[in-house]
């Protein structure tokens, strides 16, 4: 894993070369679904701290196991409105906020213990069906709902790309999110900075395209087994 590693960061400085950015404002968060404990432990002997989940079935699985580590846990999965309590009681982040019923049902969990969490709202960029996210054009509506949310502290957007070979079809889905993170900006919400865009595929396009966290599991932890 620490060739992996250092392979990693090697395009990820070679990315923010081309794109005259600084390699310290590209966050790395490793993609730790279907991973188990001990490969996370190997991450974090790394200096890895971050890790990203889908489910919060295997976040309630893979956290007690690794609560000796100083870990921070964020949720990048479409989260079911009945699974927000475990959310709340196991995660530090929520990379994928669409819809105020969730947000209305996180505020209240969070109220109760008197806490607060930091969410990026997930942005639909591509056509594809199963893609989740909110259309663009709801975006600074949204924004302004989040106001009576306050346990909810927006860091920015993420988005899925286009599953697709297609470069400029893929970097026009983070050109796309980038736009909207400057129209939010525009339009007064100044603490959406952050963009969660790019993943194993397609990272150096997002990167080049103003990605500020890229998600990574494949080519960090290697080939995954779904059974």
């Amino acid at each position: 894993m620490k060739q992996r590693l250092e392979h990693i960061r090697t395009r990820i400085q070679q990315a923010c070369a081309r794109a005259g950015r600084d390699p310290a404002t590209v966050n790395l968060l490793a993609v730790s679904k279907t991973f188990g404990p001990d490969a996370i432990r190997e991450a974090a002997g790394l200096g890895l701290v971050q890790f990203g989940e889908n489910r919060m079935q295997e976040v309630r699985e893979k956290v007690p196991q690794l609560e000796d580590l100083a870990l921070r846990w964020v949720l990048i999965g479409h989260l079911q409105t009945n699974k927000a309590k475990d959310a709340v009681r196991w995660v530090n982040e929520v990379q994928s906020l669409d819809r105020e019923s969730l947000a209305e049902t996180l505020h209240r969990r969070l109220a109760d213990d008197g806490r607060s969490i930091d969410v990026l709202v997930q942005v639909k960029t591509s056509p594809e069906p199963s893609k989740f996210g909110l259309e663009p054009g709801e975006l600074l509506p949204f924004l302004n709902v989040l106001q009576n949310y306050p346990t909810l502290k927006v860091k920015g957007l993420m988005t899925l790309a286009i599953n697709s070979d297609d470069e400029a079809a893929v970097r026009a889905c983070f050109s796309q999110l980038r736009q909207l993170r400057d129209q939010a900006q525009a339009a007064g919400y100044t603490g959406v900075q952050r963009l969660s865009m790019g993943m194993t595929s397609d990272f150096e396009w997002a990167i080049e395209e103003g990605a500020t966290d890229i998600r990574i599991g494949s080519a960090l932890f290697g080939s995954r087994s779904y059974a």
